[in-house]
């Protein structure tokens, strides 16, 4: 009888990637492959909430293709780059003016041709979900990061961005990309309180 393969759960193999401390830390990340969905406006947005879902319904129709070959994957927690365009700071404009982009880590052996054959099962059964179409398969390399944990609701993200920021021009580095989250907790079964976001600066040596 051929042995049934283990489900593999990045965020359990890659600790790495997946953990941080409650103070800023070097890390060095390689490139990894996600699923992406991009838009603008504030998390309470309808347009947030139907990318949420067509790219969960990608990265699960990604996830049933691969069981069928007996390399089945746990869907990882989301992920959010957010960005202002201008220079601004995100805190001095209103949040109809964010910019976002959600992402899905996948393994490694997943292919664009599997992605697309996902999307096509998907587009049959959810024709209105038009973000289905907007999920792209990409690579991001972020190298060197400056990375911690912040516990808490999302609203005192400041206090925890400002720890980096100190931890930065002490040891002279500049942002090198975008501003990375990676929601460990669901805000759907968590308190606030209890919220735990990675937050993930690529960084570069003055």
């Amino acid at each position: 009888m051929t042995p049934i393969s283990a489900k593999l759960d990045l965020t359990k193999t890659d600790k790495t990637y997946y953990s941080a401390k409650s103070v800023p830390q070097p890390k060095h990340f390689p490139a990894y492959h996600y699923l992406m969905v991009s838009g603008e406006g504030p998390p309470s947005s309808d347009s947030f909430a139907r990318c949420t879902e067509a790219l969960f319904t990608m990265a699960y129709g990604v996830k049933q293709l691969y069981k069928q070959e007996g390399r089945e994957f746990t869907v990882p927690k989301l992920e959010g780059l957010w960005w202002v365009n201008g220079g601004h700071d995100a805190l001095s404009v209103t949040r109809e003016a964010w910019r976002w982009k959600l992402l899905l880590r996948m393994p490694d052996f997943v292919s664009a041709r599997s992605v697309e054959t996902a999307r096509d099962h998907a587009l049959t059964k959810k024709k209105m979900l038009e973000q289905l179409h907007d999920v792209s398969f990409e690579s991001l390399h972020e190298g060197a990061c400056v990375q911690i944990l912040h516990t808490g609701p999302y609203d005192s993200e400041p206090e925890s961005i400002a720890k980096i920021q100190a931890y930065m021009e002490l040891q002279r580095l500049i942002p090198n990309g975008l501003h990375h989250e990676i929601y460990l907790s669901d805000p759907r079964k968590a308190s606030p309180d209890t919220l735990r976001t990675i937050i993930r600066y690529p960084v570069a040596q003055q």
